[in-house]
């Protein structure tokens, strides 16, 4: 075997420069019980945890790759329900930070997320245009729901009925029983997608939220049973205003009730809230009492509103009637009979609009006891807000609590660079330039500046520079984080800028198509004895076309220039007289950089190439296709001819540029990648995108064979294509509107064959059983029974229960799958053993689950078979007097506990589990807290 070249990888070492992902949805989580402090919110495929009164990480829930797409937190407060762009979600405790649960079966982004009110059950939708409901106590998947022609925005549970509500981007409201698992009800009110919804007053009324600026209110009455279509439908109570569309020709059409004979809701539009917002909603949703609505769009606004409780609108109406019954005594008219009614608008008011900083993206709601509303809305921009909300006040306004900000830009990073003692890092934006701490990834210095495109640390590291694309040079001063000084260098954008090896001074390129020498010098200021640094213009060489980037030679005697005409002029830096041209890109070389010897000068372009040249005679070494998109960055690992390449296929590869060979890609940016930097020392990467992170890859010590990388990468394509393929047929099962909530992964297929595996081992051993007796027959004494290594691992276990071992250990989400790739042939084998388990008592709640689901696809071939007749007879046996004795014991601990319950509470004197007393009291306070609050807006 010949002698391989060994490479060191890089991994991943730190996320950072992000405070929150615009991708997903913001949520209060409760840590330590207190709520409203702490916010969760998406950060790429993690979750961060930030305590908004001391802007601080206060924990993280890392994910794997995929990027957070949805978040949920259960009504304990416990857990939360995080759902990713690959269609799997996870549920994360928030004391331990360790992920418990995970379920996969959706195959596109999870878009909404929501817990039933005990905890229980989680439902989520999905782009991939299903709704699946999960049992997280059991940790496995109850059904899938099929109905929707697109998008699902948003689901709902009612508490009250075991119902289900979900809306689509198809422009549909489904109502489901989720007893039958079937859509009962369609509302096609609205014309466009319905892209949020929220229910109201105890469940009695649904606000959809569409594309238009109607927040469209339906009542919702619940049917006990079938009425008789000759009985009148009984007038509802509700008027409309000026502001409260009436009911117009789309109500002929608005219920689709795909099974009249099982219809359970009734569900009419009453009118609309016009909202101030002309755009689309985007996010629509109440705090956790319901008394509060906020709604936004595209825009900076969240318009908050109070929905009136039963009781407060029953004064209302009285009041209204005593003004009625006045005016009529004063006009001399008889008395109005029951015809006064609320508007909507008097119903559902308006309380404020709270004007953020940027876009929001997403908001959530906590409604204190004392009456006080805390709002946290996730902005475009990074930034995370909390606004106080005194509902209380004559006029309620929105005051700015707290604000995150400090972590990260506010507009995606274009430039990066490492000082020369590889600690500091400086990030440059539209905005602001941030130096980092490489140890600890904190921000130490943050600079206001003009729209930054490249930036290099000057020798000594105490002074930055800047080129932006006005064209201007701004020199910072790291030690007071000021502005020393702005030079306009060039007449268009600053695309590149480039330190000179002798370290005096430093070259730009611009779009003005020229390229420009500058030096350092010092200058004394008139205000100031001290001398300061300051850039002097010395040379210009002028150009036929924009000037892309500009590098050195390593011994500062060629000048390398990219130009817009898809070509490199290499030019002497004495005489600056025409060397080369490196021609061969089909679109503009981007970024390129010369080995540390001078020998190689390697160039990435638009044309998503990266070529390798020979600096001597202008010659193309190798052409690779690097990336799927432009290359954006390309940088030299300090003495070697290996290199990195960034581009917008959110991808950072490193290559060898003496073998021509592709090494390893660093995948974890979500997004586009503008540019990165590695340290002098060749030990770290730093890397920007367009997902507003910034990522810090460290070499580590572990050698990188590249044929082991090869084989990875194959089986992870691999592992990708067994996700999409088609989804195994379950017999009997129609494609209808119900299916099987998992999907096949590989984990089901390994499960599968893990169990594969236990039957065969479990075969063997009862075949060597038989032969063993039959030795020890033959020999007429006992000979010593050859123990199998795997059985001796796990104790000397039978082979029978080593199989319910193996079986024990499939993921409960996955058990369903994992059975039904497994063939028919070790279907007798498992049903024999599952009869002797459940027989014998063992796991009897599991093993039924999978023998039901077993015959459910196997029917046909198990009842076709002879030898599986006394095998299902006496399992129909042992499976109903097993599950009858557990039924019998579940009764009687249950009763048992009431009982006691019922023994506490009587020598107590107080409710058990849950105060009622206090309950009761925070129930009056609220009471007159929502008097008073009303009082005061009238």
């Amino acid at each position: 075997m010949g002698l391989t070249r060994q490479y060191l990888r890089y991994g991943p070492a730190a996320l950072f420069g992000l405070v929150a992902s615009a991708r997903g949805n913001a949520a209060f989580v409760a840590l330590r019980g207190e709520r409203g402090r702490c916010v969760a919110v998406p950060a790429c495929e993690h979750v961060f945890v930030w305590d908004t009164r001391k802007g601080e990480k206060v924990l993280i829930l890392k994910g794997l790759k995929q990027e957070v797409s949805c978040l949920c937190p259960s009504p304990d407060g416990l857990h939360l329900a995080v759902g990713y762009e690959d269609g799997s979600i996870r549920v994360f405790s928030l004391l331990s930070g360790e992920a418990n649960i995970t379920f996969n079966g959706h195959k596109a982004a999870v878009t909404a997320l929501q817990y039933d009110h005990l905890g229980g059950r989680l439902v989520s939708g999905s782009k991939d245009t299903d709704v699946i409901v999960w049992d997280v106590i059991n940790e496995s998947g109850l059904y899938r729901l099929r109905g929707h022609k697109d998008a699902v925005t948003q689901v709902l549970f009612l508490k009250e009925k075991n119902l289900l509500v979900t809306s689509g981007k198809d422009t549909l409201v489904k109502w489901w029983d989720l007893d039958t698992q079937h859509c009962f009800k369609t509302l096609v009110g609205h014309r466009t997608e319905v892209w949020g919804m929220a229910l109201i007053s105890e469940e009695k009324r649904l606000i959809t939220g569409s594309a238009d600026s109607e927040l469209r209110v339906w009542d919702i009455s619940y049917i006990q049973e079938v009425k008789d279509p000759d009985e009148p439908e009984s007038k509802k109570s509700k008027g409309s205003s000026p502001g409260a569309e009436e009911n117009t020709e789309e109500d002929e059409t608005l219920e689709l009730d795909e099974h009249p004979e099982e219809r359970l809701v009734k569900c009419s539009k009453v009118g609309s809230i016009m909202r101030e917002g002309r755009d689309r909603i985007v996010t629509l949703a109440t705090d956790r009492t319901g008394k509060i609505l906020a709604c936004h769009g595209t825009d900076a606004v969240l318009e908050v509103f109070s929905v009136l409780s039963e009781e407060e609108v029953q004064k209302k109406l009285e009041k209204k009637m005593k003004k009625a019954k006045k005016k009529a005594k004063q006009n001399s008219e008889e008395e109005p009979e029951g015809s006064v009614e609320l508007s909507l608008q008097e119903e559902i008011q308006r309380v404020a609009n709270v004007r953020a900083s940027s876009k929001i993206k997403s908001f959530d709601l906590i409604l204190s006891p004392k009456g006080e509303l805390k709002i946290v809305l996730l902005l475009q921009n990074n930034i995370i807000e909390l606004y106080n909300l005194n509902l209380s006040a004559q006029v309620p306004q929105a005051v700015r609590a707290s604000r995150i900000t400090i972590g990260g830009h506010r507009s995606d990073v274009r430039t990066l660079a490492f000082s020369s003692d590889n600690i500091a890092i400086l990030s440059a934006a539209a905005e602001s330039v941030k130096i980092w701490n490489r140890l600890t990834l904190q921000c130490i210095r943050t600079m206001d500046c003009e729209y930054a495109l490249c930036s290099l640390f000057v020798p000594g590291d105490r002074h930055v520079i800047v080129g932006t694309k006005t064209g201007k040079l701004q020199l910072y001063d790291l030690a007071s984080g000021s502005l020393m000084e702005t030079l306009n260098a060039h007449d268009g954008a600053v695309w590149s800028i480039a330190l000179s090896p002798d370290r005096r001074g430093f070259v730009t390129g611009g779009a003005d198509k020229c390229v420009k020498f500058w030096e350092f010098e010092l200058v004394k200021d008139e205000s100031s004895v001290q001398k300061r640094l300051s850039m002097k213009h010395v040379r210009i060489l002028q150009l036929d076309e924009d000037v892309l980037c500009v590098r050195y030679s390593p011994n500062q005697k060629l000048l390398a220039v990219s130009l817009l005409d898809c070509t490199v002029k290499i030019f002497y830096i004495d005489t600056l007289k025409f060397f080369l041209s490196l021609y061969g890109h089909k679109l503009p070389v981007l970024c390129m950089d010369i080995s540390y010897d001078g020998t190689l000068i390697a160039t990435g372009s638009a044309d998503r190439n990266v070529k390798i040249w020979g600096l001597d005679f202008g010659d193309c070494h190798r052409s690779l296709f690097a990336h799927d998109d432009s290359v954006m960055y390309l940088q030299f690992v300090a003495k070697s001819h290996l290199f990195f390449t960034a581009g917008k296929d959110s991808k950072i590869k490193q290559w060898d540029a003496d073998k021509f060979e592709h090494i390893q890609t660093l995948e974890g940016h979500h997004q586009e990648v503008w540019c990165l930097a590695l340290s002098p020392n060749g030990d770290y990467v730093v890397s920007a995108s367009h997902d507003k992170s910034l990522r810090l890859w460290e070499r580590t010590r572990e050698p990188l064979v590249l044929e082991e990388e090869r084989e990875m990468q194959r089986e992870a394509e691999y592992e990708e294509s067994v996700a999409k393929e088609e989804q195994p047929v379950v017999a009997g099962e129609t494609q209808g509107e119900i299916g099987l909530a998992g999907k096949k992964t590989i984990e089901t297929i390994k499960a599968a064959e893990r169990i594969m595996e236990a039957i065969e081992l479990y075969r063997e051993e009862m075949a060597k059983l038989m032969e063993h007796k039959a030795i020890c027959k033959a020999a007429g004494k006992e000979v010593p029974f050859p123990v199998n290594p795997i059985l001796r691992a796990y104790g000397n276990i039978t082979p029978s229960a080593y199989v319910l071992e193996v079986f024990k250990k499939v993921k409960s989400s996955e058990l369903e799958e994992s059975l039904l790739v497994l063939p028919f042939s070790y279907v007798p084998d498992l049903l024999r053993l599952f009869n002797e388990y459940i027989h014998l008592g063992l796991e009897v709640e599991l093993l039924c689950r999978a023998l039901l689901f077993l015959l459910k696809i196997h029917f046909g071939q198990i009842t076709g078979n002879h030898m599986l007749v006394t095998v299902i007879e006496n399992l129909k046996k042992t499976t109903i007097s097993r599950v009858s004795e557990a039924r019998d014991v579940l009764g009687f601990n249950m009763a048992g506990l009431q009982y006691l319950k019922r023994e506490i509470e009587a020598k107590d004197e107080v409710t058990f589990f849950a105060d009622a007393t206090d309950r009761f009291e925070e129930k009056k306070r609220k009471r007159k807290k929502k008097e008073k609050m009303v009082l005061a807006v009238l």
